[in-house]
């Protein structure tokens, strides 16, 4: 870890050293983030040489994380993940005669001449980032609740990297995901499935309950420090990039995010400032869209109520699973985020979900998670509300594929 500096509190601003592992700023509870040396790899690199285009997967970024795998390949766990494609997507029915230039950040389905999620899910940049962190500090046993697509991949990585793994999910998560981290548990004795009744809330109760105790390093959403936010951050860096939708280093105008804790958007967000202190990108920001389910939508209410925080809900039913979080730590940094890009928080319906995750797949043949179908029903609002106009380049973000949530959406694509 060569050039990140020390951990910083993203709500106090209190620095820790880096050299051991933490969850929470002790002194209020809040999540901490890893803040990088840049005048040092600007100093130690020339121009771009800290880029690594060629590697195809999201440790492309060298110095940008905290191992660089052109110099510490040896240190890094990865599968694969991340360096995924934006697919053009302005010829969508619903889009076609108002605009331009929109692209879907695809996290669940492979594509020629891109990296890859091994589970299918953005979840496995965090885990990445987790299980090169765990091995780095010597921790053999790593646990997380989780709505389902982090459990899934951190079983996966911890199948591969010989990590004691328990993952502690809703009995109700959809079962492609919950039979996975089932069988990783009956044919390796070091990974462990618990199920509840309720949410994430109620799995994280177990978690402090059952395993902490044991001594497993807590892996939940926003309490390793800062971990995951540098793993989900690589997805802004890769918006950054050139790809797709620009042959230069910029950003886009406009980026729908489906939220439930909220790492991706502190980890992006993250990822922008590093670039403009690179002097990579400029201060322009794009508007960031939170997008949740009517059904549970704590950011959306905090938003429309003007709160600094979230209020914990109880949460509810919703094809979008991984949106349905009750709250968490991280999202007073999140509702900050929002405001600043002079974003906004987006609420859709179950009906919307159903029927974008349809259409998409009639369209486009892609098997879009709920979640990402989210995105596209929160752009027609968008553009009914004045926050999103014709010109404007927009990203709409899915985060996994459609196939893991069989059977819960498989009459979606029967007709």
């Amino acid at each position: 870890m060569k050039y990140v500096k020390h951990l910083v509190c993203t709500e106090c601003g209190t620095q820790y050293p880096v050299d051991r592992p933490m969850n929470l700023c002790p002194k209020d509870n809040r999540p901490v983030q890893m803040v990088l040396d840049i005048q040092s790899i600007k100093e130690h690199y020339k121009g771009m040489d800290w880029y690594h285009p060629n590697v195809a997967n999201m440790w492309r970024f060298g110095p940008l994380l905290p191992f660089d795998i052109g110099t510490d390949k040896h240190k890094v766990c990865t599968l694969g993940e991340g360096h995924t494609p934006l697919i053009d997507v302005s010829a969508y029915s619903c889009f076609e005669t108002f605009f331009d230039c929109i692209y879907f950040k695809e996290e669940g389905q492979p594509y020629e001449g891109f990296g890859a999620n091994p589970t299918g899910s953005f979840k496995d940049r965090g885990m990445a980032m987790v299980a090169t962190m765990a091995k780095h500090f010597g921790l053999n046993k790593l646990v997380v609740p989780t709505q389902g697509n982090a459990g899934d991949s951190l079983s996966e990585y911890g199948q591969h990297y010989g990590f004691e793994v328990a993952v502690v999910m809703p009995d109700d998560t959809p079962m492609p995901i919950m039979g996975k981290v089932a069988a990783y548990s009956v044919i390796n004795d070091k990974i462990k499935l618990d199920l509840v009744k309720g949410t994430i809330r109620e799995a994280g109760a177990l978690m402090k309950e059952k395993y902490l105790p044991q001594g497993f390093f807590n892996c939940a959403t926003f309490q390793e420090p800062g971990w995951r936010i540098e793993g989900k951050k690589t997805m802004g860096l890769e918006l950054a990039e050139p790809n797709q939708m620009s042959r230069e280093w910029e950003l886009p105008d406009v980026v729908f995010y489906p939220i439930g804790g909220g790492t991706g958007i502190l980890g992006m967000w993250k990822a922008f400032d590093e670039l403009e202190q690179l002097g990579v990108i400029n201060a322009k920001r794009p508007k960031i869209i939170a997008v949740q389910s009517e059904a549970n939508a704590p950011i959306v209410d905090a938003m429309d109520n003007d709160l600094e925080d979230t209020i914990a809900t109880n949460g509810g039913q919703t094809l979008a699973t991984g949106l349905n979080v009750p709250g968490g730590v991280g999202q007073k940094a999140v509702l900050a985020i929002l405001r600043q890009s002079q974003g906004a928080a987006i609420a859709v319906s179950e009906t919307q979900i159903a029927q974008h995750t349809q259409k998409m797949f009639k369209q486009f043949s892609m098997l879009i998670g709920p979640e990402g179908a989210a995105t596209i029903a929160a752009v027609e609002i968008a553009k009914k509300r004045g926050l999103v106009f014709s010109t404007d380049r927009i990203v709409c973000f899915n985060t996994g594929s459609a196939e893991k949530y069989f059977p819960n959406v498989r009459h979606l694509f029967s007709v």
